[in-house]
C-alpha cells in the first residue's frame, strides 16, 4: 500500500523503513497534517499520523477526498481524531495500544528523582563550579504516600517501580489492576488519593471524564507541598490552575512530560525563536518544574514497537480489509 507518514522526523524514518521492508510503499513528510497540508496525501491509501497532527472533521473530509482509506497512528491515545467523521467517510483508524509501557513509566519515576533531589539545579551548578549544597535538600521516597491515577500498563509498572523503594501506593482507577493489589496498592476515592499523597503520579488517558482532573478544585484539596508528575495527557491538568498551585505552595513541585497546548511547541527546533504561550513559558520560570518535550516514550525498545505495530496495522488491513488494533467508533455517536 502507498503510505503518507506525516510528522516525521529522522528517527521515524529509520524505525519505520526497518520495520517494513519491502512491504509497503513508504513516504515521509516532515510537516504535521493538517488542513493545509492533507492534500499531500493525495493518491496514498493510508495516511500514518502522530499525536499532534489534527484530524478534524475537515482534514478527514480531505483525507477522504483524497482516496484515503486508512488512518495509522503512531500512538495509543486518539482523542485528536474525530473518529465518528472517520466512520462516516467510511476511513478505518489504528493505533498502537501499547508499545513499551516501561519507558514512559520509567521516565515518570526519573521525574520523580529529578525534582526531588534538584538534579537540574545540581548539574548546573556544578558546571559553574558551584558545589554548595543550599537549596538542593530533598527527602527519601521511602516510606512516601504516593498516589497512582490510572493503573494500567503503565500505571502497573510505576507501582511496581516505587514498591521498590518502599513506598506507601495509594491508587485510583475505575478498575482494579490485580497486580497493583498484589503489591499492596490499596484503592481509594480520588479525593482522598489527593488528601493524602506526597506525590502524585497521573497516568491516565484523556477521556471526557479527565479532561482538566487536576483544577484549582482538586488541588486545593491536595497535602501542601505535593510534587505531581503527569507523563498522560497534557490536557489532563489545567495548567493556569497548575500556576496558581506553585505560586501558593500548595505544590512543592511539578515533572511534566505533556502540556495541553504541546501541539505549537512539542518536537521542533525552536532555540532560536521566542515562545509566543504565555502559560508555557510562566511554567518555565519556575525552579521547582521539571519540563521535557513528550520523549517519555523514546526509547529504543518502544520506537521499535510502535513501527512494528504501525506496518503489521497497514499489512492486516491490506491483506483482511480491517487493521490489528482498530479504534472503533464511540457508541452512541
Amino acid at each position: 500500500m502507498k503510505v503518507a507518514v506525516f510528522s516525521t522526523k529522522p528517527y521515524d524514518s529509520r524505525y519505520l523503513r526497518e520495520a517494513n521492508g519491502n512491504a509497503h510503499e513508504l513516504a515521509f513528510f516532515e510537516p504535521r497534517l493538517s488542513l493545509e497540508t492533507a492534500t499531500l496525501a493525495q493518491g496514498f491509501e493510508v495516511v500514518c499520523a502522530f499525536v499532534n497532527d489534527q484530524l478534524g472533521p475537515d482534514v478527514i473530509a480531505a483525507l477522504s477526498d483524497a482516496g484515503v482509506r486508512l488512518i495509522a497512528l503512531r500512538s495509543a491515545g486518539f482523542n485528536h481524531v474525530d473518529l465518528a467523521a472517520a466512520a462516516e467517510a467510511e476511513i478505518a483508524v489504528a493505533r498502537v495500544p501499547a508499545y513499551s509501557p516501561h519507558a514512559v513509566a520509567e521516565h515518570s519515576v526519573a521525574l520523580m528523582l529529578t525534582l526531588n533531589r534538584k538534579m537540574h539545579r545540581a548539574y548546573n551548578r556544578v558546571r559553574e563550579g558551584n558545589f554548595a549544597l543550599d537549596g538542593l535538600l530533598g527527602f527519601d521516597l521511602h516510606g512516601k504516600t504516593v498516589g497512582i491515577v490510572g493503573t494500567g500498563q503503565i500505571g502497573a509498572i510505576v507501582a511496581r517501580i516505587l514498591h521498590g523503594f518502599g513506598c506507601d501506593l495509594l491508587a485510583h482507577d475505575p478498575n482494579e489492576n490485580a497486580d497493583c493489589l498484589a503489591l499492596g496498592v490499596r484503592y481509594v476515592a480520588l479525593d482522598d488519593l489527593f488528601e493524602r499523597s506526597d506525590v502524585i503520579t497521573l497516568q491516565c488517558p484523556l477521556t471526557p471524564q479527565t479532561h482538566h482532573l487536576i483544577d484549582a478544585g482538586a488541588i486545593a484539596t491536595m497535602k501542601r507541598g505535593v510534587m505531581l508528575i503527569n507523563t498522560s495527557r497534557g490536557a489532563v491538568v489545567d495548567s493556569t490552575a497548575l500556576i496558581r498551585g506553585l505560586k501558593s505552595g500548595v505544590i512543592g513541585s511539578v515533572g511534566l512530560d505533556v502540556y495541553e497546548e504541546e501541539g505549537d511547541l512539542f518536537f521542533q527546533d525552536l532555540s532560536q525563536t521566542f515562545i509566543e504561550d504565555d502559560v508555557f513559558a510562566r511554567l518555565l520560570t519556575f525552579p521547582n518544574v521539571v519540563i521535557t518535550g513528550h520523549q517519555a516514550f523514546f526509547t529504543h525498545e518502544a520506537m521499535t514497537a510502535i513501527a512494528e505495530t504501525t506496518i503489521a496495522n497497514i499489512t492486516a488491513f491490506a491483506r483482511d480489509g480491517a487493521p490489528v488494533h482498530p479504534v472503533a467508533r464511540p457508541a452512541g455517536d
